[in-house]
């Protein structure tokens, strides 16, 4: 069996992926989850995660919230911390902002994971056609559902109607395309 170790800035990314990966892995491949507990924990614990990981057969699978730093020095600096981890064949996914602009992409999954009507006609809207231009889509979210939002419950119940084909946010679907790739190199 080959494993996908996915290693994870917050406990809603977890939350997310785990109701989205059934989708898109096939059966003999398992998804194990290491999460941190923020983006200090995340960054110090990164590379001694790496380094001191011995299970066989295994693709590591980071992903991390871009938040105001600029995408492409994250993206630099958590390569550097998986080479410091001793491992440099790792998939690194930054969502644009935060993961809730993967939300905000599929309007119509918020609709019918939290119970609001009249959510997915808002996608043709400006800010929601390009959620990860969005500058705090967590907040975004929160407004948008009239607080209805929480990270990880809103992440549960949004996650199993996320559409993996349609989603309005190009970080979301450069990370399933990577899961997908990663999977059919398997």
């Amino acid at each position: 069996m080959k494993r996908l170790i996915f290693l994870l800035e917050e406990p809603s990314a977890e939350a997310m992926l785990k109701r989205v990966l059934p989708k898109i892995l096939p059966e003999d491949i398992y998804a194990e989850f290491k999460i941190f507990e923020g983006k200090q924990d995340f960054e110090k614990g990164l590379p001694r995660t790496l380094r001191a990981w011995r299970v066989p057969d295994c693709t590591f699978i980071v992903i991390r919230d871009q938040d105001a730093g600029d995408c492409r020095a994250v993206k630099g600096k958590l390569a550097d911390l998986c080479r410091q981890g001793k491992k440099e064949e790792v998939l690194i996914r930054v969502a644009c902002r935060e993961l809730e602009s993967f939300y905000l992409g599929d309007l119509a999954a918020v609709e019918k994971g939290l119970g609001i009507s009249g959510l997915a006609k808002k996608q043709r809207k400006k800010p929601y056609r390009e959620p990860d231009n969005i500058g705090n889509p967590s907040q975004e979210l929160e407004r948008l559902t009239s607080g209805l939002y929480e990270k990880i419950a809103g992440s549960r119940a949004i996650a199993p109607h996320l559409d993996i084909e349609d989603n309005r946010s190009g970080s979301f679907r450069i990370l399933i395309a990577g899961i997908r790739r990663l999977v059919a190199d398997v």
